[in-house]
C-alpha cells in the first residue's frame, strides 16, 4: 500500500472524505471536498485511487460507491513510516524534535499527552 503522503492534494482530499463518511459515491465525495473539481475529474481520481489499491467500489443501484481499502489508522502508520524513512533516516527522535520545532505553540496539555504516550511505550518495551 502506498502511503497517503504519496498522493496528490486532491487524492488526499478524496481519501479524507471517504474516511470521514466510511463510503461515498463520486457525487458525495465531490460534495465533501473544498473547492471541488468537476464530477468527471473526481470520478477519474477515484479510478486512479482504485488502481493504486487505496479504494474499492461496489455497485449500489446505478452508482458506484467507494470505500477505503485500509483503515485510517493503518494509513496513518504507513504515512508516518514513509516520512520517517524518507526525511529522518529512521530516527524517531528526530521526528519528535521536528514536531516540537514546527509546533512552538503546543499547550501544556498536549505536551503532557505526548509524554504519557512516551511513558506508555517505555512500559510496553517499544
Amino acid at each position: 500500500m502506498k502511503a497517503l503522503s504519496g498522493h496528490s492534494r486532491r487524492e488526499r482530499q478524496i481519501m479524507e472524505v471517504l474516511y470521514r463518511n466510511g463510503k461515498a459515491s463520486a457525487a458525495d465525495v465531490r460534495a465533501g471536498m473544498e473547492d471541488a473539481p468537476s464530477y468527471s475529474a473526481v470520478r477519474a481520481m477515484l479510478r486512479v485511487l482504485e488502481e493504486k489499491g487505496q479504494v474499492r467500489h461496489q455497485e449500489e443501484g446505478l452508482k458506484y460507491v467507494y470505500a477505503p481499502v485500509v483503515t485510517r489508522e493503518k494509513a496513518k502508520r504507513s504515512a508516518v513510516k514513509s516520512l520517517l524513512d524518507t526525511f529522518f533516516n529512521d530516527a524517531p527522535e528526530q521526528v519528535v524534535a521536528a514536531l516540537l520545532d514546527v509546533s512552538p505553540r503546543l499547550t501544556a496539555e498536549e505536551l503532557n499527552r505526548m509524554s504519557e504516550v512516551i511513558d506508555r511505550a517505555k512500559r510496553e518495551g517499544k
